[in-house]
């Protein structure tokens, strides 16, 4: 982090100065936890996200984090899934003491953690996780601790928002490159079938699509066998006629 700031100000610096093609979203996520986690000399950090349906740690900076994690989830309750369910902050000062997820501050506490913070990653009221801040220390965090995260949790939630648009954007385009590439293929072998057994368009396309079916295999790659194919008997006519002549 830069020097001579203090956490907050040097954290958002380093926020602002990311660029979102720098790394995947999982790469911004475990920056940005990082970030959060130096921000409040946190032992470690994580943030809680739906992955496959489902609540998880999708990015940590101890793999401690996770497991400590697993007994919320199970339980289907804890500050991590309430501040991502509610965007509400929550913190506990001692696991020690504080009942309120009660399986969650045992098995945080078992591993050693004493108190906790989490703050809600939201865009224009949309949740999109929860830092999760863990701490070996009886309240770690303060309120000027919390106020910090908050603010910084804002600016994550957008720099993280903006790097989920630019990677949907970037697999959009590639994946509308692959269907151009794909429909050039296939029209060149409709072209082929064509030429060499008199199939109208539809007669022809038809005949790969039944191909595909029958080979299990992508429409695709049998054009592409047809074209391979076409273009291998036109090589070898004009190496023919070079021996002829």
């Amino acid at each position: 982090m830069p020097e001579n700031l203090d956490p907050l100000a040097a954290g958002l610096e380093v926020l602002s100065a990311y660029f979102v093609d720098d790394g995947t979203v999982g790469d911004t996520l475990l920056r940005v936890a990082e970030l959060a986690k130096h921000m409040v000399s946190a032992d470690m950090a994580g943030i809680t996200m739906i992955v496959e349906g489902r609540p998880r740690t999708g990015v940590y900076t101890d793999p401690l984090a996770p497991e400590i994690d697993e007994a919320q989830y199970d339980a289907g309750t804890g500050p991590c899934i309430e501040a991502f369910r509610h965007q509400r902050i929550y913190r506990i000062d001692s696991t020690a003491v504080d009942d309120r997820w009660p399986e969650f501050s045992r098995d945080a506490l078992a591993h050693g953690i004493r108190s906790t913070l989490s703050v809600p990653l939201a865009v224009r009221g949309e949740a999109m996780g929860a830092f999760n801040l863990y701490s070996k220390s009886f309240s770690a965090f303060d309120d000027a601790n919390t106020r910090r995260v908050e603010l910084f949790g804002r600016h994550a939630a957008i720099v993280l928002a903006n790097s989920r648009i630019y990677w949907d954007a970037r697999e959009l385009n590639e994946n509308l490159h692959q269907a151009m590439r794909s429909r050039a293929t296939i029209d060149q072998a409709v072209g082929v079938l064509m030429a060499g057994g008199g199939h109208a368009p539809d007669e022809a396309f038809q005949v790969m699509v039944r191909a595909s079916q029958r080979e299990n295999r992508k429409l695709r790659e049998v054009a592409e066998d047809i074209v391979g194919r076409a273009g291998r008997r036109a090589d070898g006519g004009r190496a023919g006629e070079n021996r002829t002549d």
